[in-house]
């Protein structure tokens, strides 16, 4: 059957599983959204290019499907960059679709012309440009396979108008086959063998489990590993939803706003097992200090990410499912050297147990002002840990981070390898597409707020019940910090003085506002908020000076932390 470039498109699109697309038209996607109009596939219209593709991938981030999100030439292309950006750095399966000129008219300059492959290179798994359409669904299906497999990421495909509408006869490939890319998931069992046996023989073992945790589905997998063996858990920013935070073996989050026991732990134990994670600056610190007494096994699908920043004593590619799967089956034969393991890593446990009641994660109360970790926790109890959170970027994400005590698997989706503002408000919105069902909430601070608030028209179009907390210190709350503590107090253009009204702002695009400014109003605000329909923004007239602590200097190691007084 013969079809249209854009049929095929679609028509791809249904045979990859895809129901949900986020975009916003224009001239060179027309063809596209034409046939949209009679499409089975639900099209979800943003305001913004950029926060088309943080809805997608807040799609995928919760789903661990692949998120897609259109765009047209030129500008419209060139705003994805950040989100694309934003899902590159956080290994986020996703494929965007950019409209381009026709192919006749590349590279002369022509009106709403922009070289996405060359802009997109350096932050895609990989890219396309269509210039044939014999080979477009050949092309559709090798982007949707590298994107979710391996170590997942965004790919773009660059789409010609005249591609579009020309037509060809419709024949969708059963598999791919691309030379040069074959990901390894099938862990090596003689490594893992040698895993297990430096387990079994270590003193003071931690396990550091990144984001690759959730991409791999591992959950399960590390829960029964750390019950298994008593290891201590520490976990990244992107990691916080992997193992449960409320759990005995718990360390919370290991870096420059990590736990006080988390930091000691990696820097005194004698065996770091780093599963999923990249050892990312913010984590290590100084890295010559990072862990300098420990060996180090690291799981990883991606080969080119282990020994990139530190030293490995066991390397073991695979995917975390498989290996951890496999590490399982190998430490259940060892039974006696299993219990000899507990018993020898007591008093380590014991060492940590002191460590957290000596400098526990806290905050000081107080009934005259809010403080922002108590308005977290009450959105924790009032939702009893079963709702999705997206935060913006900032100090709000890391008190969300520090004492929202996530549970379950894919319940935080915040920008961690980017780190972009505006990532929230968009990401919830997608991943309320997702589930209907679900209460989804968005955490952000008055600045982070203002970069996508145009987003509220989406959810008030699409009736999407999203709720947003804004944390409103009336400063950029992180860069403020940094000033306060290295700069002398010269809070350079961080203060943002202007009495925005977000209630009427809110209520503008159509949802409700809501404001609380004193401590007792906090629980009936959150309390109101999730019993009223639709989109809700809630105002919190936070604590102005409060400070994200613990906090590891630029420059220091992670034990050389500023603690909360």
């Amino acid at each position: 059957m013969e079809m249209t470039g854009s049929q095929i498109l679609l028509e791809s699109l249904k045979l990859e599983g895809v129901d949900t697309v986020f975009g916003y038209p224009g001239g060179a996607v027309i063809n596209i959204y034409d046939d949209l109009f009679e499409s089975s596939i639900n099209h979800i219209l943003t305001r913004h290019e950029q926060a088309a593709v943080h809805a997608a991938d807040g799609y995928a981030r919760c789903t661990g499907k692949v998120g897609v999100a259109i765009a047209t030439s030129g500008p419209g292309a060139t705003n994805t960059v950040t989100g694309i950006a934003t899902a590159y750095m956080d290994s986020i399966p996703m494929v965007i679709i950019t409209g381009q000129v026709p192919t006749p008219l590349i590279g002369n300059d022509a009106f709403q012309e922009a070289d996405m492959c060359g802009i997109t290179r350096p932050c895609t798994k990989h890219n396309f440009l269509v210039k044939d359409i014999r080979e477009l669904a050949k092309t559709i299906k090798e982007a949707f396979y590298i994107a979710r497999t391996g170590r997942p990421g965004p790919v773009l495909i660059d789409f010609p108008k005249d591609i579009q509408v020309a037509s060809h006869k419709f024949s969708y490939p059963d598999k791919v086959n691309l030379r040069g890319y074959k990901p390894t998931y099938s862990g090596n069992i003689r490594q893992i063998e040698k895993a297990a046996k430096m387990i079994l023989e270590a003193k003071k073992p931690v396990l550091y489990i990144g984001g690759g945790i959730n991409l791999s589905a591992a959950n399960d997998e590390l829960l029964k590993l750390a019950e298994m063996t008593k290891i201590p858990v520490t976990t990244t920013l992107m990691a916080m939803s992997a193992f449960p935070q409320r759990h005995p073996l718990a360390l919370g989050m290991l870096g420059m706003h990590g736990t006080f026991y988390a930091n000691m732990s990696v820097t005194e134990c004698d065996l770091l097992i780093a599963v999923g994670s990249r050892f990312d600056d913010r984590v290590t610190g100084r890295i010559d200090s990072f862990a300098e007494k420990a060996k180090v096994i690291h799981v990883d699908i991606d080969p080119t990410s282990i020994g990139k920043n530190v030293l490995v004593s066991l390397p073991i590619v695979g995917d975390l499912k498989d290996v951890l799967g496999k590490l399982l089956g190998s430490l259940e034969q060892k039974q006696e050297s299993l219990k000899r393991l507990v018993a020898a890593t007591e008093d380590w446990r014991l060492m940590i147990a002191e460590w957290k009641e000596r400098h526990p994660m806290a905050y000081r109360q107080s009934k005259t002002v809010i403080k922002p970790q108590y308005v977290i926790e009450k959105i924790r109890e009032l939702t009893n840990d079963d709702a999705i959170i997206t935060t913006e970027v900032g100090q709000h994400q890391m008190w969300t981070a520090q004492f929202f005590d996530f549970s379950q698997p894919r319940t935080f989706l915040t920008s961690g390898g980017l780190g972009t503002m505006g990532f929230g408000l968009p990401a919830a919105l997608g991943a309320q597409v997702a589930y209907p069902e679900r209460q989804v909430i968005d955490i952000s601070g008055d600045g982070s707020f203002q970069m996508n608030s145009q987003e509220l028209a989406t959810l008030v179009q699409y009736r999407l019940p999203v709720k947003i907390v804004i944390l409103n210190n009336n400063y950029l709350g992180m860069v403020r910090q940094w000033q306060q503590m290295f700069f002398e107090k010269r809070y350079s253009q961080t203060v943002m003085e202007l009495p925005i009204d977000f209630i009427k702002l809110a209520e503008a695009y159509g949802a409700t506002g809501l404001q609380a400014t004193k401590v007792e109003e906090v629980e009936e605000t959150i309390k109101k908020a999730l019993e009223t329909p639709g989109p809700v923004l809630m105002n919190f007239k936070i604590s102005r000076e409060e400070n994200v602590l613990p906090m590891v200097p630029a420059g220091k190691a992670i034990n050389e932390m500023v603690l909360a007084s």
